[in-house]
């Protein structure tokens, strides 16, 4: 058990989430939730929606403030995570039994690489004990109305954009969200038609404090994101009357990191997880809006496929997260990001293509040896990133190869050390002729999908 662990969960044995706030003027939407450490610090992150000519609800309501106070549970899990207290007191909410194990849950799982990376063994049980200060509350009904369209949320990469082109017949009833003004997912949006009135913009603004402690050495590590994506994008949802929040989270997000355990990257892009949110905000926050994944039956070999077929977005999406971090947004062409996907598009746009993308032939990179033998699944874990499974690699690995030797090309570095290790698999089986049943999608949507698939 990691001894720094132990140490801080008994100097900070209680973590406060004290209240929130939503406020707004002319310009925007303001939510900021106040977190305490007892002992070491408080918090206060802000989110800020960007208003422009989009008619949004009223929200001076308790239904509002609700779903406010549950955007709150969950970004309090970031700042939580630096010392891991045993108690997490609410004060400004109400939560019943089922409701606190709910979250226990989604903090146990979100933060499975987390407690991995930290050498962190503990239950689920004996993480953290939740306790509500506050009174129940009944919520008053509150008219909703009709609601229509769908809500996008987009960050840059290429399953957004998939989404965006198939649900471009509807476009001028839907919103994009954007979630920290990247210029890969504002050119997404424009590429594919919508205004600067259909896109929402939201930035949030972590506090400094956490920062800080990042820098002291303070438990530090990944968190569920897409969860708190969820919780918000419903509430823009609802705000701005939409029937849909179309997430681009696919089949593949379901597979382990780790052999043998349930540790997860992407648990809060899970089935799993869309279907808990689905249960909970329809009995919880009952504000009739529909979230779901539409990539949810694809993978990713057939997402690719799509992406490769919309060349107007091959010059603008970026995946990489290192590369994140510079502006502007470019891909790093050294990390397991950058890789797995360079890998994942090879059947449909390698070399010249793909070259022009990256900047360079990433199968050339002996220095991405040990990364790109953990994509194919002969490493100790998966690279704790979004990428797809060993399946999805293996088959596109093997089919580049093929294609390459059908017509007497170069094999490259990479690609020759895959197949003289006999790493290569059996294609004569198209997985990018299946069809993932266990999603959400609307009916009509999954007819729409199955058609553009040319799958019966």
């Amino acid at each position: 058990m990691n001894e720094k662990f132990l140490e801080l969960r008994k100097r900070y044995p209680t973590f406060i989430y004290h209240d929130y706030h939503v406020k707004e003027n002319e310009n925007q939407i303001v939510l900021q939730f106040d977190f305490e450490i007892v002992g070491l610090c408080e918090f206060h992150p802000k989110i800020e929606i960007k208003k422009k000519e989009i008619p949004f609800r009223e929200i001076d309501n308790d239904f509002v403030r609700n779903l406010v106070f549950h955007i709150g549970m969950v970004e309090l899990v970031s700042y939580w995570k630096c010392t891991c207290s045993p108690n997490v007191l609410v004060k400004c909410g109400y939560l019943n039994e089922e409701q606190m194990k709910w979250f226990q849950k989604l903090y146990y799982n979100g933060l499975g690489e987390y407690r991995y990376i930290n050498q962190i063994d503990i239950s689920q049980e004996e993480m953290m004990k939740i306790t509500v200060e506050a009174p129940y509350k009944e919520l008053k009904d509150i008219e909703i109305g009709e609601l229509k369209g769908t809500l996008i949320p987009i960050g840059g990469g290429k399953d957004s954009t998939v989404t965006l082109e198939l649900l471009k017949q509807n476009k001028n009833d839907n919103y994009c969200l954007m979630i920290g003004g990247k210029e890969p997912s504002l050119q997404s949006a424009k590429i594919a038609g919508y205004n600067d009135n259909q896109i929402i913009e939201v930035t949030r603004t972590i506090d400094s404090e956490l920062l800080g402690l990042n820098k002291k050495g303070y438990l530090n590590g990944h968190t569920p994101f897409s969860s708190l994506l969820a919780f918000l994008s419903y509430f823009i949802a609802f705000l701005t009357n939409k029937k849909y929040v179309a997430l681009s989270n696919e089949s593949s997000a379901e597979e382990s990191n780790v052999e043998g355990e349930k540790i997860n990257h992407q648990y809060s892009k899970s089935y799993e997880f869309e279907q808990d949110f689905a249960d909970y905000s329809s009995q919880y926050l009952k504000a009739g809006v529909y979230y779901f994944s539409l990539l949810r039956p694809l993978n990713e070999l057939q997402i690719a496929k799509l992406f490769s077929q919309n060349p107007k977005y091959h010059s603008i999406f970026r995946s990489c997260n290192v590369g994140s971090k510079s502006i502007p947004w470019e891909w790093c062409g050294e990390c397991p990001k950058c890789l797995f996907v360079f890998i994942i598009l090879s059947p449909f746009l390698y070399k010249e293509e793909l070259i022009k993308i990256f900047g360079k032939d990433l199968f050339q990179k002996e220095n991405l040896l040990e990364t790109f033998k953990e994509l194919c699944g002969q490493g100790k874990t998966k690279p704790f990133e979004c990428v797809g499974t060993y399946e999805e690699v293996n088959y596109a690995l093997t089919t580049t190869i093929q294609k390459l030797e059908k017509q007497e090309k170069e094999i490259p570095y990479l690609l020759k050390f895959y197949k003289e290790n006999d790493y290569m698999v059996d294609i004569t089986q198209d997985i990018t002729k299946r069809y993932n049943e266990k999603n959400n999608v609307p009916k009509e949507l999954n007819d729409m999908l199955k058609e553009k698939l040319n799958i019966k």
